[in-house]
Order: C-alpha cells, then structure tokens, then sequence
C-alpha cells in the first residue's frame, strides 16, 4: 500500500452536483499524512439534507463554489494511485457530477469501495459506517464529511492489510 486518499461528499439535494461539503484523508503507506476539509456552496439553495449533516445554505453561502475549491482538492489526490470512498458509486457520482457542472475533467482515478472490503474481511451484520467503525473501534461523528473519509481510511488501511 502507497498512496491513497479517502473522499467523503456531503449534499445539499438530489443533484449530483449538489455537494455542500467534502472530507479528504490522504494516506501515505498506513500512516495519515494529510486531513482536508471544505465546506461548498452548491448551484442551488435549497437544501433537503440538512437533517442528515446539519448543514444549511446560511452555513454555505460564504464558502467556495466546487470549481474555485477543486484546485486543493486535485492537489491532494493527484498523487494518489486510487481513491476510497465508503459506498464508492454515490461519492464517485457526486465527485464527476460537480465536475461535469463546473466544466472541469473528473479525475480518472479508480475507485474502492470501503463497503465492499468490509463485507470482505469481516463478518458483521450490516456494513454501515457507523456498525464497521463500531466495530473496528473507530471514532465517528458520522454524516461530517471529514469525519467520514478519516473513518474509511482507517477501514481501507485495516482492510487492506489484512488481505
């Protein structure tokens, strides 16, 4: 294992450009070297998961939009031979979709799904963020972008070495 890095959207409605929030852990062999964390302002203001992560256009309005805030964010992945994500397809859509819609190229990147290598190295019942990182006795402050990609790097780094 080199070099990967954790991403973790939170969105603001059903619109895969609608990230509101975003977590990044870059992880160097299996240490962390690098935490990232930025709120967005989304194309829209209306916000239908402010139930889930707390988060309102009042707490945006201020912030970066996805194209003035991807520059920081390319720059830490970059290096990265791929990406995780726990439930890698939303987080990818999300990633592309605010990529699409600021007129920028998605990364290439690959992605590993740290849902599926917790369905693979350990017999739970269910692999929910909150259940794997129970389990593995990881702190959570689940639905914070920046909580969430730390969590699924220490999933992807236990799960990883254990393979």
């Amino acid at each position: 294992m080199s070099v990967f890095a954790a991403i973790d959207f939170e969105t603001a409605d059903h619109g895969r450009d609608s990230a509101c929030a975003v977590g990044v852990i870059v992880v160097e062999g299996r240490r962390i070297i690098e935490r990232y964390y930025q709120l967005i302002r989304p194309p829209r203001r209306e916000f239908m998961f402010t139930y889930i992560h707390g988060l309102t256009w009042d707490t945006v309005r201020d912030s970066p939009t996805f194209g003035e805030m991807w520059p920081d964010v390319e720059a830490l992945i970059e290096p990265a031979e791929f990406l995780v994500a726990h439930n890698a397809p939303f987080d990818r859509s999300v990633l592309h979709g605010c990529c699409r819609a600021a007129g920028l190229r998605p990364p290439e990147h690959e992605f590993v799904c740290t849902v599926k290598l917790a369905r693979a190295t350990w017999k739970l019942p269910s692999a929910r963020l909150p259940v794997v990182c129970q389990h593995l006795d990881i702190p959570l402050n689940h639905h914070d972008a920046l909580s969430d990609a730390e969590a699924c790097a220490l999933i992807a780094i236990r799960a990883l070495g254990a393979a």
